[in-house]
């Protein structure tokens, strides 16, 4: 029986039976993204002190200029998980395409993918403000023993294995799922550990938060628009209370404690939306139904959405099971 104070390490020897695929293989990939994380997060806590701070000169895949961190953190999480021998392949949201891992090797075993956001919310390292890492974990599709291929990326988040993030702020969290609820595990950088800090975390039904860039407001679809009014107005439980920090796990791990909506829908500007189906929104929806939330694109189920390409963005409307219905309600009105 997982108990507060509870190591990560602990928990997922404790806990690996309940996994469906009992092979230990899921559990040394999770240890193993929880050594990188250390190892991120003891850059980013020094990041004001020595020259890490700031743009790298270049753009990645999503013509996004690249934070120095974006790069540290992407080199840090490929490189822990292809020495150790876990995965066959990652992709990540940094990289033009997936890489395969000891491809060539037939011996070669192992059956997961792992999909990661390397540093969500980078824009906001130069100012002190939390940013995080975002990953998704499947289970190969092509056979084992042969390189993977597109089609072990390009999986429905309903079948994801599991999923997680950290993160840096305050304190250091790891909060995962592996499809048997939310648990959260806080970093003692005393000695290096993660303990368990928050068991069976889950999004209150309802929430008063609604998260947003209202400075968008112009370029949303009417169905938004019309939602943001009624959060605004003065009835029952309202007016709900803006809260927008401008990284998704910051603004994502809020709203699970305190109960609210993250909104980030597709614009005039963008209109197939601006976050990443494979590497920020199946994973946060994942976590968000474990966590007895919602998530939807405003029409359809997060994790019902089939990919096409290995950076495709969606809409994305993630939180208390409530206020997505509502606002999903606002969004079918205008199509009717």
């Amino acid at each position: 029986m997982s108990r507060k104070n509870q190591t990560l390490g602990e928990f997922i020897i404790e806990n690996q039976t309940s996994f469906k695929y009992t092979s230990g293989e899921l559990s040394r990939l999770i240890n193993s993204i929880r050594l990188a994380a250390k190892v991120v997060n003891h850059e980013v806590n020094k990041a004001g002190l020595v020259d890490i701070l700031g743009a790298f000169g270049d753009t990645n895949i999503q013509g996004e200029d690249q934070q120095k961190l974006d790069v540290y953190a992407n080199e840090k999480f490929i490189q822990t998980l292809t020495n150790r021998n876990i995965v066959c392949g990652i992709a990540s949201e940094e990289e033009d395409h997936f890489i395969a891992i000891n491809s060539q090797d037939e011996n070669n075993q192992n059956k997961y993918v792992v999909l990661i956001d390397p540093l969500d919310g980078s824009s906001n390292i130069d100012v002190n403000v939390s940013v995080g890492t975002i990953f998704s974990v499947f289970r190969r599709v092509t056979p084992i023993g042969t390189p993977v291929t597109l089609e072990d990326f390009l999986q429905k988040g309903n079948q994801q294995v599991a999923a997680g993030y950290i993160i840096y702020g305050t304190s250091t969290m790891l909060v995962y799922t592996t499809g048997a609820g939310v648990n959260g595990f806080t970093l003692n950088p005393a000695i290096g550990a993660f303990y368990l800090s928050h068991p069976d975390m889950q999004f209150p039904e309802d929430g008063n938060i609604y998260s947003v860039n209202e400075g968008n407001y112009i370029h949303f679809p009417q169905g938004v628009k019309d939602y943001i009014k009624y959060c605004q107005m003065e009835e029952g439980n309202r007016p709900y209370t803006s809260r927008y920090i401008g990284s998704l796990v910051s603004d994502f791990h809020r709203n699970m404690i305190k109960g609210g909506i993250y909104i980030y829908p597709n614009t005039s500007k963008n209109p197939t939306g601006k976050l990443r189906l494979l590497y920020e929104c199946n994973p946060m929806a994942f976590i968000a139904e474990q966590a007895l939330g919602k998530a939807s694109d405003g029409f359809t189920r997060i994790l019902d959405l089939q990919p096409t390409e290995l950076h495709q963005r969606v809409p994305f409307f993630c939180g208390s099971k409530i206020m997505v219905e509502e606002v999903e309600e606002f969004m079918q009105k205008v199509t009717v």
